[in-house]
C-alpha cells in the first residue's frame, strides 16, 4: 500500500499546462544527463557536453554528490534516528529517492519534497509513493521563499515541526545567488525547525580546480542558468550557529565514505558537503 498526502496540485484544481521549453537547456535536465538519467533533451545534452569539455571531471563530481545524498539520508536514519526529511531542490526523481532510502530503514519515515521546477512537477507522482506506515508529499514552492514552504498546509500534514526534521539542500545552493542571501534563507528554515534537527547541504566550489570549474560556470551562465561558485569559508557560513558532525565541511567523497568506496581524486570533485545538528 502507499500513503500519499496531497496530489501535487493546488487546492483550486490542476496546474496549467507546463511549457517544458525543450529547446533551451534546463538545470535539472542537465544534471539528469550528467548522472546518467534519461529525462533530458538535445539542448540539455549540448549544455552538459560543453560543460564537460570545460571540465571533464564534472560527471564524476555530480555522481559523487548524489552518492553523498544517499549516504547522508541512510546514516541520519540509521545512526541518528531521523524519521522526518524535508528535501528542497528535489530535481528529477531518480531511484533511490530520499523516501526510498529512509523508509527502507524506517518504514514510518515521512518525507516532504519541494521544488518549483515545471520539469520536476511533471514527474512528481514518482515522489508520492510511500510505505503504509510513512508518508510523502510534493510541494511546488520556491526555496527563496521559506515562509511559503514552512507554512504550507500540505507539508504540515506530513511533517511535524515540533519534532526533529532533516533539511536536505543537495546540489541547489549554487543556483541561489548572493543577492538573494542564501545563508539567510537557510537560517530561516533552521529557525523554524525543532532542536535536534539537521541540515545537510552541498555547495559547488572551484577550490579544487579553479580553471576547470570556472569554465563550467561560464557555460551554465552563458546558457541562461545562473550559477555561483563558492569557496570553503563561504560554505561553512551556511552552518553558522549549528554543530557540524564529523568530519565537518569537506569534499563530498570524504564525508563518511562507505568502506568499499572506490578511490576518487580530490581534483575531480567540485562540491563541498556537510551535515550539522541544531542544538
Amino acid at each position: 500500500m502507499t500513503n500519499e498526502v496531497g496530489d501535487a496540485q493546488p487546492a483550486g484544481g490542476e496546474y496549467p499546462a507546463v511549457d517544458l521549453r525543450m529547446d533551451v537547456p534546463h538545470a535539472a535536465r542537465v544534471y539528469d544527463y550528467l548522472i546518467g538519467g534519461k529525462t533530458n533533451f538535445e539542448a540539455d545534452r549540448a549544455a552538459a557536453e560543453a560543460s564537460v569539455q570545460a571540465w571533464p571531471a564534472l560527471p564524476i563530481s555530480m555522481r559523487t554528490t548524489r552518492d553523498f545524498m544517499e549516504r547522508v539520508v541512510r546514516r541520519l536514519a540509521e545512526q541518528y534516528g531521523v524519521r522526518q526529511f524535508l528535501d528542497i531542490g528535489t530535481g528529477i526523481p531518480k531511484s533511490p529517492n530520499v523516501h526510498e532510502i529512509a523508509q527502507a530503514i524506517a518504514p514510518q519515515a515521512r518525507v516532504a519534497y519541494v521544488d518549483n521546477d515545471p520539469i520536476v512537477l511533471t514527474h512528481a507522482r514518482a515522489l508520492m509513493s510511500s510505505t503504509e506506515q510513512g508518508a510523502t508529499c510534493y510541494i511546488d514552492a520556491d526555496l527563496r521563499d521559506p515562509k511559503s514552504i514552512i507554512d504550507n498546509p500540505r507539508l504540515r500534514e506530513v511533517l511535524d515541526f515540533s519534532q526533529p526534521v532533516a533539511l536536505s539542500l543537495i546540489a541547489i545552493a549554487h543556483f541561489v545567488l548572493d543577492s538573494d542571501d542564501p545563508q539567510g534563507i537557510v537560517r530561516g528554515f533552521m529557525d523554524a525547525l525543532a532542536p535536534g534537527s539537521f541540515l545537510a547541504l552541498t555547495v559547488f566550489t572551484g577550490d579544487t580546480d579553479p580553471v576547470g570549474v570556472g569554465g563550467v560556470s561560464r557555460e551554465y551562465n552563458a546558457r541562461g542558468i545562473p550559477l555561483q561558485v563558492r569557496n570553503k569559508s563561504e560554505t561553512e557560513a551556511f552552518f553558522e550557529g549549528l554543530e557540524l558532525l564529523e568530519p565537518g565541511v569537506t569534499l563530498v567523497h570524504h564525508w563518511r565514505p562507505d568502506a568499499d568506496a572506490a578511490p576518487i581524486r580530490d581534483r575531480d570533485i567540485a562540491m563541498y558537503g556537510g551535515v550539522a545538528i541544531k542544538r
